[in-house]
Parts: structure tokens; sequence; C-alpha cells
């Protein structure tokens, strides 16, 4: 086990930074949902979870959510990455894939009303184009 840790060591620090931003996120729901339950009690107002209403609590979620739809492939594209090609470059494209997954929140923004910001679109295709490239990359290392 010693052996697979030495060479996979910045493939496993990218993967918990990664796990942990999902978690921070995760947090923050809720403390934009509480936010936002105390703002209606103040407004007198029924609290309700799933509507529209709240566009704070809506970013909130979609910022949860959009990480969480996206880990699956992401954290397979990685380890396939440092198994196959190496771990260096697994390492350093999953850096860029977690730092665009970081800045996201700044690009969608504090609210989300009906649409999307176009800005965020570049956030999206660039850890789109990290996840490609990865995928890419493993598929040329093995049929090469």
């Amino acid at each position: 086990m010693e052996g697979f840790t030495d060479e996979f060591t910045s493939v496993i620090i990218v993967t918990l930074v990664y796990l942990i931003l999902y978690y921070v996120f995760m947090v923050n729901v809720l403390r934009v949902k509480l936010k936002v339950v105390k703002r209606c009690k103040e407004q007198g107002e029924r609290f309700e979870r799933y509507s529209m209403q709240y566009p704070d609590l809506l970013a909130a979620d979609r910022i949860q959510m959009n990480m969480l739809e996206h880990m699956p492939p992401f954290l397979a594209l990685l380890w396939l990455q440092a198994l196959v090609v190496s771990a260096e470059s697994a390492a350093m494209l999953g850096w860029v894939y977690v730092i665009l997954r970081a800045l996201y929140p700044l690009f969608l923004g504090g609210e989300l009303k009906s649409n999307i910001p176009m800005r965020l679109l570049f956030n999206t295709f660039a850890a789109y184009g990290v996840m490609g490239v990865m995928l890419g990359w493993t598929l040329w290392a093995l049929v090469a």
C-alpha cells in the first residue's frame, strides 16, 4: 500500500480537496436555507422549500447539485487518467478542474432567477474541456 500512496499522493490530495469542497457547498445550502427560513418567519410567510420564491436558495442548491452531478464522471476520469496515463498529469488536470469548481459560485452569482447567467457557460465548458482532455488522453493511451 505504501508504494501506491507514494505514487498517487497528489491524486489522493486532489480527490480529498474536491470532496471537502463538495461538503463546503453542502454546508452553504444549509446556511442559505436557514437564512431564508428566518426571513420567512420575520415576514410571516410560509417557507416552501421547493418553490421558485428564493433565488438565493436556488443558487446555493444549483452550486451543490451541479457539483454532485459531475462528481462520478470527474472522479472516474481523474483516477483513470492517473492509472492509465500518469499520476502527475491527473493531478495537474484535477487541480484545474477543482479550481473551476471552486469558482463556479462566483460565475453563477448569489441568486438564480429564471435563466442561468451566460458567464456561467465559460466556467461550465472549461470544466467539460478538462474532463474531455482526461477522457481523450486516457483513450489514446489505451489504444496507442
